[in-house]
């Protein structure tokens, strides 16, 4: 039996809050439930996550926070590409209600501080993150913000969006046509996502500004990844086809890139 079976998949770390949370539909929730039957590590993780809760919310008093100080950061944190940073600030709220005043201001001290200040992300979590995204856009239902093939619609989407301008092709002559595009929260930055998509299986192509990428990476959990930088662009693709198939795909990309 391989080592990973006795380790819980990250990938699936933020459906099993979900479930814990009630905020899955019936359909993710019967998923969820399935894999946690099939994996026991992710099981004793969801009960481990479940006692924490239990403990939390038995160690402190409710506190209602100031709604004053709620709709200040959200007009501090803006609207441009940080719904993700949003949610994870407006969530914090939930907790505030369980946890007494001096814990709730460590936990929202540290929770900004991580939002300004992210500490490196090591290329191990970075890809377990970039799966996660892959998976969660395929069991929410959610692969794009924008649905079209065509690329002059997909790449001024972006705009006022991100910070950068992702390169969009529709390789649907080379046989991998184009879905469209959306925003996706990786490696703690909001990056922008194109969705493609070969023989019926779903390519995730993950793009921000940066200089270090992935090295193409074996089997995980039936998940291939390839990375590679083109200027001050980080492209990451992730899917479950094969290692040849997905490597033929980011060769065709680059390729069109170039022209």
């Amino acid at each position: 039996m391989s080592d990973t079976a006795d380790r819980p998949c990250p990938e699936w770390r933020e459906l099993m809050n979900g479930l814990i949370d009630g905020e899955l539909d019936a359909e993710h929730a019967r998923r969820v439930e399935a894999h946690l039957a099939e994996h026991p590590a992710c099981a004793r993780q969801l009960e481990q996550l479940q006692q924490s809760g239990r403990l939390l919310r038995g160690a402190y008093p409710p506190l209602v926070a100031p709604i004053a100080l709620r709709q200040r950061l959200v007009s501090a944190l803006g609207q441009n590409g940080r719904r993700s940073i949003r949610d994870h600030i407006l969530g914090l709220f939930d907790v505030l209600h369980r946890l007494s005043l001096p814990a709730s201001v460590a936990v929202l001290a540290v929770s900004l501080a991580l939002v300004v200040w992210p500490r490196p992300v090591t290329i191990p979590e970075l890809e377990a993150d970039l799966i996660a995204g892959h998976v969660r856009s395929l069991l929410a239902d959610h692969l794009t913000d924008i649905a079209t093939s065509d690329r002059h619609q997909v790449k001024p989407w972006f705009n006022g969006k991100t910070d950068f301008s992702p390169p969009v092709f529709d390789l649907k002559s080379q046989g991998f046509p184009l879905q469209g595009g959306r925003l996706d929260y990786v490696g703690g930055k909001v990056v922008a996502a194109l969705v493609f998509r070969h023989d019926g299986h779903v390519i995730n192509l993950f793009v921000w500004p940066g200089s270090t990428a992935s090295a193409p990476a074996e089997d995980r959990g039936g998940y291939h990844l390839v990375g590679w930088v083109e200027g001050d662009l980080v492209f990451e693709a992730v899917s479950d086809l094969n290692a040849a198939e997905l490597a033929t795909f980011a060769s065709t990309f680059r390729a069109a890139a170039k022209q």
